[in-house]
């Protein structure tokens, strides 16, 4: 098998299953810009190709949600494939060094709280999930 075709396929499930989730993509830095200065708490998954990605990250992505308090907006940058996107997001991340996977908590455009790969790499999907939560259950509002 063609190595970028493998590649190619391995992104588009994990793009798909990540925005089958409720999680809007942005691969651009006004798309960053735009959506990370609204109002209100934002979730951002830094997505990637990695296994803790597909294997904890994404699941935890797409199930922490189901939660009586959530983040108002759902976004995901993707590293390694929209580059200037998820640089662009990372400067929203002050004091917290690159990871992907991994997930930032805003509030009006300040960086609350993050999950790095070190808290997601070898832990369960339901750890990831509650970590999530508790975030969540700090920051965000009741829907």
């Amino acid at each position: 098998m063609d190595f970028n075709i493998f590649m190619n396929d391995v992104v588009t499930k994990a793009r798909e299953e990540i925005t089958q989730a409720g999680y809007t993509e942005l691969t651009t830095k006004e798309e960053v810009d735009e959506a990370l200065n609204k109002e209100g708490t934002t979730l951002v998954m830094v997505n990637s190709v990695c296994g803790c990605a597909g294997g904890i990250a994404r699941p935890a992505a797409s199930h922490a949600i189901h939660y009586d308090k959530r983040p108002d907006q759902l976004v995901t940058v993707f590293a390694g494939q929209d580059r200037e996107a998820t640089e662009r997001a990372r400067e929203y991340f002050e004091g917290f060094p690159p990871s992907s996977p991994s997930f930032a908590l805003l509030k009006n455009g300040k960086i609350h709280a993050m999950v790095e790969r070190h808290d997601i790499e070898g832990f369960e999907p339901m750890e990831v999930i509650a970590k999530l939560q508790h975030q969540f259950e700090e920051y965000c509002e009741e829907v």
